[in-house]
């Protein structure tokens, strides 16, 4: 378990992306925290997304776990990179 309150994953993704929605909920099912950043609406969070990604947007949600950058909804990826991290569900 970590020892940080911060959560370790953040979600790039917008307002009208079902997998985004979709993704967010299968964190919440599972217990897992993480911050979510509307990439329309907060220019910085747009900006950070593409220095993360060296500007090759192709689409949301992106997913950063713990420096791991994932593409889509991709849960075995996902589960991958949570265990590989030893993320696991908040109290």
């Amino acid at each position: 378990m970590s020892d940080t309150a911060t959560p370790q994953i953040t979600i790039y993704s917008t307002t009208w992306c079902a997998f985004c929605k979709t993704e967010k909920q299968w964190l919440d099912h599972l217990g897992i925290s993480y911050i979510s950043k509307n990439i329309e609406e907060d220019e910085d969070a747009h900006d950070e997304l593409m220095s993360k990604l060296g500007g090759n947007f192709q689409g949301v949600p992106v997913t950063d776990v713990a420096g791991d950058i994932i593409l889509g909804f991709d849960r075995p990826k996902l589960q991958a990179a949570m265990d590989s991290h030893g993320i696991k569900a908040t109290a």
